[in-house]
């Protein structure tokens, strides 16, 4: 999708609540890295765009409101769009509901849509445990521009949703156009259609006609609310009739709120149709504020600098992930990227301080005047910016190193910090390589493939990267040293526990270090669309938006190259069979992620910039239950990953 990305970037031009409660911030600060790079990183290290992280979606998620009270039956109809002949739709409908679902033809006729449809499966939509049961129906030749879809529910039948599938050459594209998820602000979000044929993409109203968009919003507390979205040139979107449309609403609560973006028009073979995009927006307080215009270096042993940063702070026994740029001046005056830092900091005496070697500014060669530059201080469970600043001025004292910058070289206590003591916070003693699985999970995989090995279990929970990273990191301060074997989110935590805190990992030797299989290290569709589900059904789990595209593009922007170089990753698909079958690992999901994929974590969103990509396998799906195998079951890649593991 990276080509529509690209077209959207051109046309613009024209929390919840934490998920559990906080760590002790003595605890993470006593074992959290002090993060350097060098200036070529800086580019990577900054907040990303929201573009970046542009939802694609060829479906629409519609909810079901039952019409009708004191009877013996509740109705909901919808129109549904016949774009190219054929029509596919899942109907999410609560626990021995027992809808009737009939079609309507254009004259209104009027015939059960069992009795039509190629096919009738039972399925469910969801990641690992987190599903929700659904029945599919596909149509394989419908005539006319329109079908009708007609439930009946018996009296008191509570509502649902549909998902119904159009064709893949139109898509809404939608992005957020908001910066500060904080409560007292709005929250915007765009849409525009895009199309692609012969082998070229179009956006805006050369790709289709949008004659109705709007933005369907669940609060935290449960409330709803649809706001409009517009095309005139005056809400953030552009031109005037540009085929781009924004609108936004107010964020008055800290927690989750799922905006469901919809839109209806025509595309560009005239033919109607209807998309959804679901996005889940953590929002959350501004808990902390930055109270000065210059921040005080003060020197430590060994080259170390603490630059200090005075805030503010409302609350106390918090953390935060702090990134900046430290700035100088070269010999002609002017200005010169010196490095990155940051990392996971808490607030003491009035101040964060955020730890640096002196021998990066040697390096670099830079003189006074210095600055802080682009500091950003967020939430470390939603990568939210609580506090930001974009320069400060920066006192540093005389440097203490002799170093000529030719003889430095980039070391561990350069990049991460000085290593404690004891890297796990005990006497932990032996090595492992720890077998972990992802969210709403257990354990996957079979321990018997794998030697001098222990299951990491937290079973069937919801964890932010880094509540889960932390609690992988206690685990694993039984032994000395360990590597990690992850599946889905559990790559992710595994790769934050390494970025941010001083573990096991870091005295592992061994060939591979973390080695993962099915991460969605990009994000998965399927993170806004099972909130969305859950606001209705309710999903044992509960919502995260670090696995969403725009959580998993804030958290990605401060992970640093030598993190992701200790990262083998493998992705997986369904098996191909013939190109005219419609080939798939769970029924469901299939609707909404872009082939290939496993069944939750598209190829294309299980890469990572900067890691090894140990290849991708077909025949495999993402968990039990599929259509393929199990993707931590293949016995002959869990051999490989046994033998060339860090412990």
């Amino acid at each position: 999708m990276n080509r529509i990305n690209l077209a959207l970037s051109v046309l613009t031009l024209s929390i919840s609540a934490p998920l559990i409660a906080a760590e002790g911030a003595a605890d993470v600060a006593a074992f959290a890295k002090q993060l350097s790079g060098p200036a070529s990183e800086i580019a990577s290290m900054r907040a990303p765009s929201p573009v970046d992280a542009t939802i694609h979606s060829r479906s629409a998620l519609l909810p079901v409101h039952f019409a009708g009270s004191g009877s013996s039956e509740r109705s909901w109809q919808a129109t549904l769009p016949n774009e190219n002949g054929k029509l596919r739709f899942l109907v999410f409908e609560p626990a021995d509901a027992n809808w009737q679902v009939d079609m309507l033809t254009a004259t209104g006729r009027s015939a059960p849509a069992a009795s039509r449809a190629a096919r009738v499966i039972q399925s469910d939509f969801g990641i690992e445990r987190a599903r929700v049961p659904a029945t599919r129906y596909d149509f394989e030749k419908l005539d006319g521009d329109s079908w009708t879809l007609k439930l009946h529910g018996a009296a008191g039948s509570r509502d649902g949703f549909v998902l119904v599938e159009g064709d893949e050459a139109t898509e809404l594209a939608s992005y957020q156009t908001h910066t500060r998820q904080l409560v007292g602000q709005r929250l915007g979000l765009t849409a525009l259609v895009t199309t692609s044929s012969d082998n070229s993409v179009q956006v805006g109203n050369t790709a289709g006609r949008i004659n109705q968009a709007s933005i369907r919003v669940t609060a935290p507390d449960g409330s709803r609310s649809t706001y409009p979205m517009f095309d005139d040139g005056r809400h953030n979107d552009g031109i005037a009739g540009d085929g781009l449309f924004a609108g936004d609403f107010p964020a008055g609560l800290a927690g989750d709120y799922i905006a469901q973006v919809e839109v209806r028009g025509v595309n560009h073979r005239g033919r109607n149709f209807v998309r959804t995009a679901e996005h889940l927006l953590p929002v959350v307080n501004a808990s902390i504020d930055v109270t000065a215009t210059r921040a005080i270096a003060e020197a430590l042993d060994d080259d170390r600098l603490s630059i200090r940063v005075p805030v503010e702070a409302r609350s106390a026994g918090q953390h935060y992930r702090a990134i900046g740029e430290v700035w100088g001046t070269d010999a002609r005056g002017n200005p010169v990227a010196i490095a990155w830092l940051g990392g996971m900091v808490s607030p003491k005496d009035g101040a964060l301080a955020l730890g640096f070697d002196e021998r990066w500014i040697a390096k670099s060669g830079a003189k006074a005047p210095f600055e802080l530059r682009n500091l950003r201080i967020e939430d470390p469970d939603h990568f939210i910016a609580v506090a930001s600043a974009g320069s400060m001025a920066l006192e540093l004292p005389n440097l203490r190193t002799t170093a000529q910058p030719a003889d430095i070289v980039v070391d561990e206590r350069m990049t991460m910090g000085p290593r404690p003591a004891s890297v796990s916070g005990a006497n932990g003693v032996g090595t492992r390589l720890l077998l972990v699985h992802g969210y709403c999970s257990g354990g996957v995989w079979p321990a018997s493939q794998f030697s001098n090995d222990s299951t990491f279990l937290d079973v069937n929970q919801n964890r932010s990267h880094d509540q889960f990273a932390l609690r992988i990191r206690d685990f694993g301060s039984t032994w000395n040293s360990f590597g990690t074997v992850s599946h889905s989110q559990g790559g992710a935590a595994s790769l934050h526990l390494y970025t941010y805190y001083w573990s096991g990992l870091d005295n592992a030797t061994g060939n591979r270090l973390m080695q993962s299989v099915g991460t969605p290290y990009q994000g998965t569709n399927l993170s806004g669309i099972l909130a969305t589900l859950g606001s209705w059904f309710g999903i044992a789990c509960g919502s995260n938006s670090d696995m969403t595209y725009s959580g998993a593009s804030s958290w990605l922007s401060g992970v640093p190259s030598w993190a992701r170089a200790k990262v083998n990753y493998y992705t997986t698909s369904f098996k191909y069979t013939h190109w005219w079958v419609n080939d798939y690992c769970q029924f469901a999901t299939d609707l909404v992620l872009s082939d290939p994929e496993d069944g939750t974590t598209e190829q294309t969103k299980g890469q990572l910039s900067g890691a090894i990509n140990r290849g991708h396998a077909t025949g495999q799906c993402h968990t039990s239950g599929m259509r393929d195998p199990a993707q931590y079951l293949n016995s002959s890649r869990n051999a490989t990953m046994d033998s060339n593991a860090a412990r």
